[in-house]
């Protein structure tokens, strides 16, 4: 192993005896090989210039000095990003990990310290005339498979299902609260007639989400006039939605129906993820409860869907920097 000749030899055996083990036994890639080695000789150097002599001197303030080098550079250093710094802690975590293992030093003093997290990236989300061209571009109207693909689409959006559960429905999980399904009940101007759908999330865990009116007449249409004439090819599958032979819809036939529907109306980077950042983002917008958003995307924890919260907080931030007479006073 090529280490800094000034390094202490109990260091360089040190390290020469964990880089042996990455590659005898848990047979870690060349490539990786190469990198860890070339962290740990800096690594080593640094250690040296500390005066630090044995893995067993070094404490957690030395790795925590080490990573704040690894970010701000030295003389013979440039600064490393968040992704290289990171391997070059995680190569140090392993490295006092092995020795306590291997009964060469008695603590782990890296064990506290965390490669520096990467920036939280936040969902993209669509804004309405995106999702409104999407939804148009789907095709003729009277062609059945583009009514299922139109049913399917408005299904994403309107309810942020993942794309497993909107393929996982069968007929029987698309129902009615609140009235027969052909009732034109009102109360006060408001539909009571609900239709919802029952999904099976992560886990195997079912939840109930209540269906809008544009999704809930996509739907009707195609499960009317549309889906008899797929299942006519097929073995009597209950799935909601079909393929061109009668079967379930696939997960890469989702794909491809909105790749195709995106194509046309020349929108990129569009996912059924998006459709789902988009349906939560978009209620957020609309002053709904970030409890309630959780709930209606299965969320185990709301930690999850506040992710939501800051997405419209930057969207709230550029209208007042565009509109506001002061907002160069933001900060």
């Amino acid at each position: 192993m090529a280490v800094e000749d000034a390094a202490p030899p109990v260091l360089v055996s040190a390290v020469g005896g964990y880089l042996d083990h990455l590659t005898v036994e848990r047979g870690l890639a060349a490539n990786t090989l190469t990198s860890y080695r070339r962290d740990l000789r800096r690594y080593l150097e640094f250690l040296a210039d500390r005066g630090v002599a044995s893995l067993g001197e070094v404490g957690a303030d030395d790795v925590a000095e080490f990573l704040r080098r690894l970010r701000e550079g030295d003389d013979d250093h440039p600064p490393l990003g968040l992704n290289s710094a990171g391997r070059a802690v995680v190569a140090v975590r392993g490295l006092h990990r092995f020795a306590q293992r291997e009964g060469i030093t008695s603590g782990d003093p890296a064990s506290e310290v965390r490669p520096p997290a990467p920036p939280r990236r936040l969902p993209k989300a669509m804004s309405l005339d995106a999702v409104e061209s999407l939804l148009d571009a789907v095709g003729s109207a009277d062609d059945p498979r583009a009514m299922r693909d139109r049913a399917l689409l408005e299904l994403l959006y309107g309810t942020g299902a993942r794309i497993s559960e909107a393929i996982g429905l069968d007929v029987d999980d698309v129902g009615r609260l609140g009235g027969a399904a052909d009732s034109a009940d009102t109360t006060d101007g408001v539909d009571t007639d609900v239709t919802v759908v029952r999904f099976r999330g992560k886990g195997g865990k079912e939840r109930l989400v209540p269906v809008g009116r544009f999704a809930r007449t996509a739907i009707d249409a195609y499960l009317v006039r549309a889906r008899p004439v797929l299942a006519a090819s097929g073995r009597g599958v209950p799935a909601l939605f079909l393929n061109a032979r009668g079967g379930r819809l696939t997960r890469q036939g989702a794909w491809a129906v909105l790749r195709a529907a995106a194509d046309r109306a020349g929108l990129s980077e569009v996912s059924p993820h998006t459709l789902r950042h988009s349906f939560a983002t978009h209620l957020l917008d609309g002053g709904a409860d970030v409890r309630v958003v959780q709930e209606l995307l299965g969320h185990a924890s709301v930690t999850t869907t506040q992710v939501y919260t800051l997405v419209t907080v930057d969207r709230l931030r550029e209208v007042y920097a565009a509109s506001h007479p002061r907002a160069n006073a933001v900060r």
